[in-house]
């Protein structure tokens, strides 16, 4: 497989979270709908209000299976308006979806939901998580049990509100050669419903050991996404508003990641957000792109191609076609 295969054409459906539970592909994207709202740089328009889960058996040709809607806007006592991007992992038997949303003030955090399933349904705790803040979660199982979730996004996603994970009185992003803005870290409690720790910067560097500045078109903006291969942390992310997606790779879950190339060229539509995950024995790069909304920015479609990637670990610049 090397041409890029839409999955779920018959909806519109972006930010894909794939993962493996027993043995089958799960899929957990956002969910795109003609809401009528005016286009905005900060994502006004992206009106999500509920998440499905998509499933397959065979990623080149099988069957999609809609498992429906796992968690709705009108569910979730604390939060506001717009479902964003989410992710889930298995811990002792039990599925928790974490995911992105606006408080009653319009202000983003995190959140949890649970279920004995990994189609759901899910059913989220009365709270955001404490001290949680910003947009696109993606949450790493480690080989020792471990997990951590990883957010953060620029613009709309409200991580230029934060330093030191404190809101500031106003927005604040670097430029030209400062440092750019991180991603954020935290290791989650036992329980999976709360951070263990106080979020950490996510730092991308370059081979000199120097944090990307803020005018590198490679620097981090939005969609984190962690994998592991034969020992390596490999942290992948989207660059926004240079519409590319690239990765760097790193010693352990905290980083530093040293950047190492660009993963996927930019695709038809403003945002890129991707996955990356193992199955049967391959690599797969999940993604989405507006090609089958006829140019439409905002009305994005789930796609999926194999990963290239090298013996030694190196991912090629792809093109989604």
């Amino acid at each position: 497989m090397k041409k890029a295969r839409y999955l779920f054409p018959s909806d519109y459906m972006a930010d894909p979270s794939a993962n493996v539970f027993n043995g089958k592909l799960y899929i957990y994207p956002s969910h795109d709908w003609d809401s009528g709202a005016a286009f905005d740089d900060d994502g006004g328009h992206f009106e999500m209000k509920d998440y499905h889960v998509l499933s397959l058996d065979d990623v080149e040709d099988g069957e999609v299976t809609d498992h429906g809607v796992i968690l709705a806007l009108e569910d979730i006592p604390w939060a506001g308006r717009q479902l964003w991007d989410n992710d889930v992992v298995e811990k002792d038997g039990k599925y928790y979806l974490i995911f992105s949303a606006k408080d009653k003030n319009d202000v983003f955090h995190l959140g949890v939901a649970v279920s004995d399933r990994p189609e759901g349904p899910f059913k989220a705790q009365p709270d955001p998580i404490r001290g949680s803040y910003s947009i696109d979660p993606c949450v790493f199982k480690d080989d020792d049990g471990s997990v951590y979730t990883y957010f953060g996004g620029l613009w709309g996603g409200q991580l230029q509100r934060y330093k030191e994970n404190k809101a500031m009185g106003k927005e604040y992003l670097p430029e030209g050669d400062e440092n750019a803005l991180p991603s954020r870290v935290a290791k989650m409690t036992d329980d999976m419903l709360q951070f263990a720790e106080e979020p950490r910067p996510v730092l991308v560097i370059d081979e000199n050991g120097k944090p990307l500045r803020a005018d590198d078109p490679h620097r981090f903006f939005e969609a984190s996404w962690m994998h592991k291969v034969n020992g390596k942390y490999y942290f992948s992310y989207s660059t926004g508003d240079s519409h590319l997606l690239c990765y760097a790779v790193g010693d352990n879950p905290y980083g530093p990641f040293t950047y190492k190339g660009v993963i996927l060229e930019p695709v038809v539509g403003w945002t890129t957000h991707h996955s990356i995950v193992e199955y049967k024995g391959k690599w797969y790069l999940f993604h989405h792109d507006c090609v089958p909304s006829n140019g439409v920015t905002w009305l994005r479609s789930v796609k999926v191609m194999e990963l290239d990637m090298d013996s030694d670990g190196n991912i090629k610049t792809m093109r989604s076609e």
